[in-house]
């Protein structure tokens, strides 16, 4: 069935017409087109949702397809699964069911390129470490990175560090070497250790503005370096929570929205209803509006929204326009990454995502295709 749409950058109406997911013919036309079509959102942080972790040590194959059919419905046509911090066990357990996860299902394989891995190696300090537990951080090693990516298949594709851990500089050379992006996050690192890091390679920072302390030296600190950081790109989360509005914005118009990347983090019970639940040993509790957080504490753990809000939640806030919200959720991530990027034209594989948006308004998925 041709799909009548506005081209996301443009505002052009376009007949578009699919043959097995790919783009057979786009045509200009003078049919109304109330909705827009775009590449479908990618999410490098997705903790999992509706009651599945992906951290989880009874995670199973059903729920890897669960959690990325959830997402699909949100518009996030590909993702990396994220496991955080935890004893290795649980890790290889983790990689150990996503890599057969996607090496049975070819269609599942197509939407996950990836896995994300946020931590063990990270500031043990209240603030830094956000949610993680604290008794499974440790210091960054290699020979463990190998034996998880192994686990993996080959497929952790970004790791999460505290550049100032003991060892991380050489981790993240090697890494690098390897191929897999490593990003700054949940890290306490003076401004020195921040360039030294990004000079040894690290080419993200993770939810900038999250998983700090609640205090920081005035003009030292480990925002304003990576703010600064031209040769860095940063991840924010643009769920209504994580970031007041000013943050988000100033986020932004200093890192330029070029070198931006939206993540939702949506965690294992993002889309659940308020009330206080167990996550893999970690109580946390989901407030009305969908905000989650370690309970009695100001600490987040997680959002309990998907991309489609974030892309929404940044035009509003950030001053931004569709084309750049859009982007920074599905252009950029891919960018980052090394993959190809959808464009709307003939032969292109997608995913592409269909959604209603009036200015001002939120983002309504009405579909992903391909």
């Amino acid at each position: 069935m041709p799909v009548h749409a506005r081209h996301y950058r443009t505002g052009e109406p376009l007949t578009v017409t699919f043959d097995a997911g790919n783009v057979a013919s786009v045509i200009p036309t003078d049919r109304p087109a109330t909705g827009w079509i775009a590449p479908a959102f990618f999410d490098v942080q997705i903790n999992g949702c509706h009651g599945v972790g992906f951290t989880s040590p009874h995670l199973t194959l059903e729920q890897v397809a669960e959690v990325v059919s959830r997402c699909r419905t949100h518009g996030i046509g590909t993702l990396l699964p994220t496991v955080i911090t935890s004893p290795p066990d649980t890790l290889a357990h983790a990689f150990d069911i996503l890599r057969r996860a996607v090496e049975v299902d070819a269609e599942l394989a197509r939407a996950v390129p990836g896995f994300h891995l946020e931590g063990p190696f990270i500031c043990p300090d209240d603030g830094p470490r956000g949610a993680h537990p604290r008794n499974a951080i440790r210091d960054p090693d290699y020979d463990e990175f190998r034996r998880l990516q192994d686990r993996a298949g080959g497929r952790i594709r970004m790791l999460t560090l505290a550049p100032e851990r003991p060892g991380a500089l050489p981790l993240i050379e090697h890494l690098t070497a390897d191929g897999v992006v490593v990003a700054i996050g949940h890290t306490a690192a003076t401004g020195t250790q921040i360039r030294d890091a990004v000079v040894a390679g690290a080419k993200l920072s993770t939810h900038l503005g999250n998983g700090c302390h609640a205090v920081l030296p005035r003009h030292d600190n480990y925002m304003w370096e990576q703010l600064a950081c031209d040769d860095m790109l940063a991840s924010v989360i643009a769920d209504g929570h994580h970031l007041p509005p000013a943050v988000l914005k100033s986020i932004v118009r200093g890192k330029t929205p070029g070198r931006v990347i939206l993540t939702c983090d949506a965690g294992t019970f993002a889309g659940y209803d308020p009330g206080r639940y167990r996550d893999w040993g970690t109580e946390v509790e989901v407030l009305p509006g969908g905000k989650i957080v370690v309970p009695g504490t100001p600490f987040l753990a997680g959002s309990g929204v998907f991309t489609d809000t974030c892309v929404g939640h940044i035009i509003r806030t950030a001053g931004v326009s569709l084309a750049e919200a859009v982007e920074m959720a599905s252009v950029r991530p891919r960018q980052l990454l090394g993959l190809p990027v959808p464009e709307i034209e003939v032969g292109s594989t997608g995913p592409f995502v269909l959604f209603d948006w009036q200015p001002g308004g939120n983002v309504i998925v009405r579909q992903a295709i391909g």
